[in-house]
C-alpha cells in the first residue's frame, strides 16, 4: 500500500508541473515558446535601409512596404503585427545592427554585406537596368552623355570618379576628355568627398581603382571628406566646396533634376560634370538577414524571400525599391561576393 501511495503522489508531482508549464506557455510567460514551436505569429519585424540616398525621402518612399510587405508574408501563412522600417546612420551602423540582432532584414551593398557577413546572411541580391555606357574608359561615359537606362537587365554596376564644376574639376574633366593620363598629382590636388569605408561603389572599388592605377588609396589623398550620405556628396560637388566625388554609375541620374532645383546650378548635371575613372565591376545590391535574430528560421527566411521577389514583380513594388535603382530580386548566393571579400583584403593590407 505504501508503494503504490508513493507512486499516485509522483503521478501527481509530474500531471502539476506538466500543467504550470502548460499555463505559463498559455499566459505569455515564456517568451520564445511561440519561436521555438515554430509559430506563425511574428509580433515585430524590423528592416532597415542604408542612407545610400536622401533618408528622408527613404523613408517617404518605402513607408507602403509595410503593408504590402505584411500582406504577402500573411499570403505565407505568417501573421506579421508590425514591420518597422528605418535608415541606418551610416552603411556601418546597419551592418552592425544585422549583427547584434537589433534588425532583422537589411538592404545593403555587397561591400557591407562581406564585411558583416559573420552576423548576416544573404537572402537575395537585386537586379537592376543596365545602363547606355559600359566602359571602364572613362571618355567613353563623356563622350556619350547624357547616360540613360536600357532595359536589359544586369547583376552588377561599376563606381564612377565625377568631376564638378568647380575650378579643378574641369580641369582635370579637359585633361581625361583631351586623351591625356591623369598624374597621382592632379589628383591629389583636389578636393574629394567619399562615402563609409564599408561602400562598394564610395570607398572599396574607387580605392582599388586608385590603387591599380597610382599605387596609391584614399588614405593617401590629401583633402578627403566623408558623406553621410550620395546627397550630400552631390550638393557638396553641385556648390563647389570639393571637386570629385566617387559613387555608383547611375547616381547622376538619381540627381538629375536635384542638381539645379535644390543644388541651385543652372546647367544641368550632364554638362557640369566628368567622368575622369571608371572602376571594376562590383555586385549588385543585396537583401540580407541577421542570424541572431530569433525569428529568422528557414521557412521564415524562405517566405520573405518569395515575398520580396513578387514585391518587386508588381507596380508598387517596383515603385518602392526604386529608391536603390534596384528592379527585381534573385536568390542570393554568398559566393558570389568572393570578389568582393577580395577587394576588402587588399583595401586591408594597404592600410596596414
Amino acid at each position: 500500500m505504501k508503494k503504490f501511495l508513493k507512486v499516485l503522489m509522483a503521478l501527481a508531482l509530474v500531471i502539476a508541473l506538466t500543467a504550470c508549464g502548460s499555463d505559463k506557455a498559455k499566459n505569455g510567460n515564456d517568451s520564445n515558446a511561440a519561436t521555438k514551436e515554430g509559430s506563425k505569429d511574428i509580433e515585430k519585424l524590423t528592416v532597415q535601409f542604408v542612407p545610400s540616398r536622401d533618408p528622408e525621402q527613404i523613408v517617404t518612399q518605402t513607408e507602403p512596404l509595410k503593408d504590402i510587405l505584411k500582406e504577402k508574408l500573411s499570403e505565407k501563412g505568417y501573421n506579421v503585427g508590425e514591420v518597422d522600417i528605418s535608415v541606418g546612420t551610416n552603411y556601418e551602423t546597419t551592418g552592425e545592427a544585422l549583427s547584434a540582432g537589433s534588425v532583422d532584414v537589411g538592404f545593403i551593398p555587397g561591400g557591407t554585406y562581406v564585411l558583416y557577413s559573420d552576423g548576416a546572411d544573404i537572402l537575395l541580391t537585386a537586379t537592376r537596368k543596365a545602363l547606355s555606357v559600359e566602359s571602364d574608359d572613362p571618355k567613353e561615359w563623356n563622350d556619350n552623355k547624357p547616360t540613360t537606362n536600357t532595359e536589359d537587365m544586369a547583376t552588377f554596376y561599376r563606381s564612377l570618379v565625377i568631376a564638378g564644376p568647380s575650378e579643378k574639376g574641369k580641369e582635370l574633366a579637359e585633361k581625361v576628355n583631351n586623351g591625356e593620363e591623369l598624374t597621382w598629382e592632379d589628383l591629389n590636388s583636389a578636393k574629394w568627398s567619399v562615402m563609409g569605408s564599408s561602400s562598394s561603389a564610395g570607398y572599396i572599388y574607387p580605392y582599388l581603382w586608385l590603387e591599380k592605377n597610382y599605387e596609391k588609396g584614399i588614405t593617401d589623398l590629401s583633402n578627403v571628406v566623408q558623406a553621410d550620405s550620395y546627397a550630400s556628396s552631390a550638393a557638396r560637388l553641385a556648390s563647389g566646396q570639393v571637386d570629385v566625388i566617387i559613387g555608383y554609375a547611375d547616381l547622376r541620374l538619381d540627381y538629375e533634376d536635384k542638381w539645379q532645383s535644390e543644388f541651385g546650378r543652372d546647367a544641368s548635371i550632364w554638362d557640369e560634370t566628368n567622368v575622369i575613372g571608371v572602376t571594376d565591376k562590383i555586385y549588385n545590391d543585396t537583401i540580407s538577414v541577421s542570424k541572431k535574430s530569433e525569428i529568422m528560421t528557414d521557412d521564415f527566411k524562405n517566405a520573405l524571400a518569395e515575398s520580396f521577389i513578387e514585391i518587386a514583380q508588381t507596380p508598387e513594388g517596383k515603385d518602392i525599391i526604386s529608391i536603390y535603382n534596384h528592379d527585381g530580386y534573385e536568390r542570393g548566393e554568398d559566393k558570389n561576393y568572393d570578389s568582393e571579400r577580395e577587394a576588402q583584403q587588399i583595401l586591408k593590407d594597404a592600410k596596414n
